[in-house]
């Protein structure tokens, strides 16, 4: 077996490519699994307004959960699920969760409704939690914490009104810690965050490593809510006066 590339840090480094993919897999929805993860996240959150149901599933058949903002709780809350109908492809010697779904929380003012999303500066939230959730399951492979998956080889912005291009796995700040893991009869469901990404800062993240980043992030306020004028927490500083620092 060839030996995997590795980051600075010394994390590897994984690449995948279309010839990678496994062929086309009609998928429906698991739903007990459903249920389950309805009910978690009711109790732990708040009540589900409504669920984005997946019409053409591939692998594994991706439902949005959407909890709108309240006034105690000033954001929405995007849940996955379906990603955990399937184990992960994870190393056996590692203790790493084998099932896992994803959320996202956006600010009070994001607009969440079918008319918006044909804006892809409103939808593209949606589109990388249905992409990262299936993405395990059509290249047998897994992912948790501290991974990174660009959008492209050079983190290109998500949509054209934010420069933000990658998505980082990692608990959740503000939801409670009793969220973050739901037991069902037959399995362990794992829940991470995705937190959204400057190209400066995942190359930060590959040369540094995960904990170094959240130092940075700790330094620069940065929260698991959705900001896409935030700063960056790695941009390159600007040179003073005569290109001296």
């Amino acid at each position: 077996m060839d030996e995997p590339e590795l980051s600075e840090s010394g994390n590897p480094i994984y690449r995948y490519n279309k010839d990678q993919e496994n062929k086309f897999t009609p998928a429906s929805g698991d739903g007990e699994n459903i249920d389950a993860i309805d009910a978690h996240i009711t109790q732990h959150i708040g009540p589900v307004e409504m669920v984005f149901h997946e019409i053409v599933s591939d692998q594994v058949h991706i439902d949005i959960h959407w909890v709108k903002a309240t006034a105690e709780r000033p954001y929405h809350v995007l849940v996955t699920s379906g990603m955990s109908d399937k184990s992960m492809n994870t190393p056996q010697e590692a203790d790493i969760p084998q099932h896992l779904e994803l959320c996202m929380l956006l600010p009070v003012e994001w607009k969440i409704d079918e008319k918006s999303f044909k804006d892809e500066n409103n939808y593209w939230p949606i589109r990388w939690m249905k992409i990262i959730a299936r993405f395990p399951h059509q290249y047998n492979t897994w992912v948790g914490w501290g991974h990174t998956i660009p959008n492209g080889e050079n983190a290109a912005g998500f949509a054209s009104a934010t420069k933000l291009g990658c998505m980082i796995l990692l608990p959740s700040l503000n939801l409670p810690h009793d969220f973050f893991e739901l037991k069902t009869g037959s399995k362990t469901i794992a829940f991470f965050c995705l937190y959204p990404l400057y190209k400066e800062e995942m190359d930060f993240k590959l040369k540094n490593g995960t904990d170094r980043l959240l130092d940075k992030f700790e330094e620069a306020g940065i929260s698991d809510i959705v900001d896409i004028n935030r700063p960056n927490s790695c941009a390159p500083q600007k040179k003073g006066l005569f290109g001296l620092w």
